[in-house]
This record gives structure tokens, sequence and C-alpha cells, in this order.
């Protein structure tokens, strides 16, 4: 289950892209994430003016 609070999520999302995962992808397999719970994320972190940016795979 991923954190609720968007600034934790960042933190935990960003966290664990860097330290394991190469993309959100695997990061979703990794973690056992569905498209449905991933958008949720997404949704939360664009609320606080974060998104994704593949290249440095990070949400920034």
């Amino acid at each position: 289950m991923l954190p609720q609070d968007p600034v934790i999520l960042l933190s935990y999302i960003n966290t664990q892209l860097r330290d394991n995962y190469s993309d959100l992808e695997k990061l979703c397999d990794g973690l056992d994430i569905g498209s449905d719970d991933l958008q949720a994320a997404i949704d939360r972190l664009s609320g606080i003016g974060y998104s994704y940016d593949a290249d440095s795979n990070q949400f920034k």
C-alpha cells in the first residue's frame, strides 16, 4: 500500500525509483501496484505540482 500523504508519497516513490527501479513500470511490477493505484498516486503528486520525468526517473 502506498502512502496517502502526497509529500510522503513523493519521498517514498522517488527513493524507490532511485534505489531499486529503473522506471515506473518496474516499480509497479516490483511493488505489485495496479494501474488504478498508480494513477491515483500520479494524481496525488500532480496535485502538489509534481510529474514524472522519465529522463531522470523521478517525480519533480
